[in-house]
């Protein structure tokens, strides 16, 4: 079973449509002495982080219980609104934000498929980590105890229209902080996207073109690229 990639949510397939349910959060320290305070540290680190950069691996649990084998990549992102996915093993996709436009591409169809960003990125995982400060206008924290180790924290969307049912965000303690180390997508059709992260290069730098997508010549294009 292929890894299925993860962004906003409306859906699109890799020959056909890629189902986006994406909900990037970085692995960071947060500032807090207790677990009760994840859900502030969440939201300084929304308030505080206006880039970032990280490594990730992703697996995807179907509702039958089937487990597919692990991709990895790297996410980048300057918020509000601009980021960049990209899976690098087992396959190669690229997903980027650019402000305005979701590009997808498939390298091994030569396929890109592009959309509108706007106001669907308020009401995906998305904006946990490149949308706006508003975070609490689209979802509904509660903090969800402890498992495997970790501390949780559930983002349930306000919307009813979105792919996703549920976001769960995993903190590990380290020190008298806490640090992001795993988060949870389920989606609609019961699938359950699970994503470990690596330490988060905090408000860096980052290159405007980053951000930028050319279609590869001889691409096949779906939707609207200008």
């Amino acid at each position: 079973m292929k890894t299925k990639s993860i962004w906003t949510g409306a859906g699109f397939a890799r020959s056909a449509v890629v189902r986006v349910l994406l909900g990037a959060l970085a692995s960071m320290a947060f500032a807090g002495a207790a677990y009760a305070a994840a859900a502030d540290d969440l939201r300084e680190f929304v308030k505080g982080t206006r880039s970032g950069k990280v490594a990730f691996t992703q697996t995807v649990v179907n509702r039958n219980g089937k487990v597919s084998n692990p991709a990895s990549g790297t996410f980048q992102f300057v918020r509000p609104g601009k980021f960049r996915w990209v899976y690098e093993k087992p396959y190669e996709q690229w997903i980027v934000g650019d402000g305005e436009k979701l590009w997808i591409f498939d390298k091994d169809l030569n396929q890109v498929t592009v959309r509108k960003l706007g106001a669907s990125l308020g009401q995906s995982p998305a904006a946990i980590l490149a949308g706006s400060d508003d975070l609490e206008k689209n979802f509904t924290l509660k903090e969800a105890g402890t498992q495997d180790g970790l501390s949780w924290l559930e983002a349930t969307p306000k919307a009813k229209d979105t792919s996703f049912e549920l976001v769960r965000i995993g903190f590990k303690s380290e020190g008298s902080s806490h640090a992001l180390a795993a988060m949870e997508l389920h989606d609609t059709f019961g699938q359950t996207s699970v994503l470990k992260f690596g330490a988060i290069e905090r408000n860096p730098t980052l290159a405007a073109d980053t951000f930028r997508f050319t279609p590869p010549k001889g691409a096949d294009v779906i939707g609207e690229s200008k």
